[in-house]
């Protein structure tokens, strides 16, 4: 073992701290959503550095907050650039910094349509999630029971499905996820030419399909295929169906199916399960079209690797113990296995990627 006082010896030991208390992280960004920074700072467009203070008059916060404790949370966050610090020395010695917003800080920002990455991570925080996070080695110790479902005595979707509050916030966030995405995915493939009727399974309140139709116009019908209780607050969309039901007994007949996000919340047999589903579903030569969080084969200290790998332990954690993201590899052979004869993987997002499974 290295001695105490060597480089390597030290830079672990500062590693460690880090990481212990990496919490002050995802909690301080919890903590600007939740007061509501980035947009104080990005008004009518400009990003120009403001002071903690400055921010604070912003929120018209009704004590007025401290800005001392706000500064403390915009300073650790610029460290993980979300935040840019700017410095400047008066002649008294005093130390004034202000912010503005980085590539990342700007995701948080509310766009024309009311969305932002916001959502998520407000989603990703809430009571009864946090409450699972501390039982995290009780999938290693018993995986036939979720952390979340300890923590909570129930599992994810039904409880829920119980709370108007927590599903709403889920649409929000899955919509601020999913507009950017269907962007980028809108702009670079072309698998929805030809098809004539399109089902989205798990498509919340229907913005994937509304996009998918509008650049499509040969999709003449569109089916927003979800739980009852989802499609049941989902708003009316010119040319699509709202149809409530279980994707384990059966899913509505098209030419294309198409999902996002929802394989990698389920088990291996599970994932077949809902594959078989769609497989019988299709027409000979119909396509079943997948947008799951796709692994590499060899991890790395990267962005990209990291957010996979976090996203497989959050899955983990609060939907399905055996639940994971999967290689491309593992996702086709399970498209094999159910009958699938054609497999095609296209990234159009770091973090997502398109299978295309052909009948």
């Amino acid at each position: 073992m290295e001695t105490e006082t060597s480089e390597t010896r030290k830079n672990a030991k500062l590693a460690i701290i880090e990481l212990a208390n990496m919490i002050s992280v995802p909690m301080s960004l919890n903590a600007v959503v939740q007061l509501n920074v980035a947009d104080a700072i990005w008004q009518n467009g400009v990003n120009s550095p403001l002071s903690a203070s400055e921010i604070l008059s912003r929120l018209h916060i009704v004590a007025g907050g401290d800005s001392e404790n706000l500064q403390r949370v915009l300073r650790m966050l610029s460290s993980y650039d979300v935040f840019t610090e700017y410095l400047n020395v008066g002649e008294n010695g005093v130390v004034e910094r202000k912010y503005s917003l980085t590539e990342i800080g700007k995701t948080l920002v509310t766009d024309e349509d009311g969305l932002s990455y916001g959502a998520y991570v407000l989603q990703h925080h809430q009571d009864s999630l946090m409450r699972a996070w501390p039982l995290v080695h009780e999938a290693v110790l018993d995986s036939s029971t979720e952390p979340f479902v300890k923590a909570n005595g129930e599992a994810a979707y039904d409880y829920y499905g119980k709370r108007p509050e927590m599903n709403e916030l889920m649409q929000k966030a899955m919509s601020g996820l999913s507009v950017p995405f269907m962007k980028a995915v809108l702009s670079g493939y072309d698998g929805f030419q030809g098809v004539e009727k399109l089902v989205d399974v798990g498509g919340s309140a229907g913005d994937c399909l509304k996009m998918i139709m509008q650049k499509y116009p040969n999709i003449r019908e569109g089916i927003n295929f979800d739980l009852p209780a989802v499609v049941a607050k989902a708003p009316k969309i010119p040319g699509v169906t709202h149809v409530g039901g279980d994707m384990f007994k059966s899913i509505p007949s098209a030419d294309a199916i198409f999902m996002k996000w929802i394989l990698t919340t389920w088990a291996d047999h599970e994932c077949k399960a809902i594959m078989e589903n769609c497989y019988k579903a299709l027409p000979k030569g119909g396509k079943f079209i997948a947008c799951e969080p796709v692994l590499p084969n060899e991890s790395d200290d990267s962005h990209r690797t990291r957010a996979l790998l976090e996203g497989d332990i959050f899955v983990m954690t609060v939907y399905r113990s055996k639940g994971k993201h999967r290689t491309e590899e593992e996702f086709k052979k399970l498209g094999q296995e159910v009958g699938f004869s054609h497999f095609r993987p296209l990234c159009f997002d770091y973090f997502h990627t398109v299978l295309e499974f052909q009948k």
